[in-house]
């Protein structure tokens, strides 16, 4: 099997720095892991079984078409959200087995005790404080995730890989990608999208906003610049800010 983690050793020996430094040693930890390890669905039912041990099969089936990796490798977990009308909406999140493992042999050789293994977008939506229905945008490396989220239920969600690096692409390539999932919010709730947010363009986040606030007709900002005025980066982690770690500083706020 082909390793998720290029450089075990350059990772491990990172981690371990750090927890030296912290003098973090046999403490639950959350992985934050990138977007692609952790497939993201949204799902309607119109009745679902409460057991999990009727649920988690369902949910195989009903997926298993939807990832690139067989059923018996798969980790799936679940939550239940509001829904719109009646029935049952559920985020689930799939993963392959063998790539979380991976993840969390580096943990262990820190002495750290895995917990929550969670995709860095999903951590980051903590900072969303709209009631208003937000696209969240986000650039990790070539990785785009689109979310859309309102009154905290998660309405719509993708995560694709960008054909260029961040240096490389221009406001309309990333309009392209992002639209499928604004158009469809817009078609299944029969409302606008009332505010987009961005993280993970850097100081080129400028060179976006005229192209987006056209399409959206509303406000287009920073997700970090967002959370800041919103009270939710305390300034002990604007150094945190400051590096583009909206990951990490969704799951504080979330677990604070």
């Amino acid at each position: 099997m082909e390793a998720n983690i290029v450089d075990l050793a350059a990772v491990q020996s990172a981690v371990e720095s750090v927890c030296k430094r912290l003098r973090a040693r046999e403490v639950d930890t959350a992985l934050l892991v990138p977007d692609p390890v952790i497939r993201v669905f949204v799902q309607h039912f119109e009745d679902f079984p409460r057991s999990p041990q009727e649920a988690v099969p369902l949910l195989r089936w009903k997926l298993k078409k939807s990832v690139p990796f067989e059923v018996d490798e798969m980790h799936i977990s679940y939550t239940r959200q509001a829904p719109r009308d009646d029935g049952v909406n559920l985020v689930a999140a799939l993963a392959k087995l063998p790539i979380v493992r991976e993840y969390e042999e580096v943990a262990r050789a820190a002495k750290l005790r895995p917990g929550v293994v969670l995709s860095s977008s999903i951590a980051a939506s903590a900072l969303l404080v709209d009631d208003r229905a937000t696209l969240m945008v986000r650039v990790a490396g070539n990785a785009l995730t689109t979310a859309i989220i309102r009154e905290s239920i998660l309405c719509g969600y993708r995560c694709t890989e960008l054909p260029v690096n961040r240096r490389e692409l221009t406001p309309r390539a990333l309009l392209d990608e992002i639209f499928p999932v604004a158009a469809y919010y817009q078609d299944t709730w029969s409302e606008n999208i009332r505010s987009v947010v961005i993280a993970g363009l850097g100081s080129r986040l400028p060179e976006f906003l005229p192209l987006l606030k056209d399409e959206f007709n509303c406000p287009v900002e920073s997700l970090l610049q967002s959370a800041s005025t919103n009270g939710r980066v305390p300034e002990h982690a604007l150094p945190l800010a400051e590096r583009e770690l909206e990951g990490l500083l969704g799951w504080m706020w979330y677990r604070a």
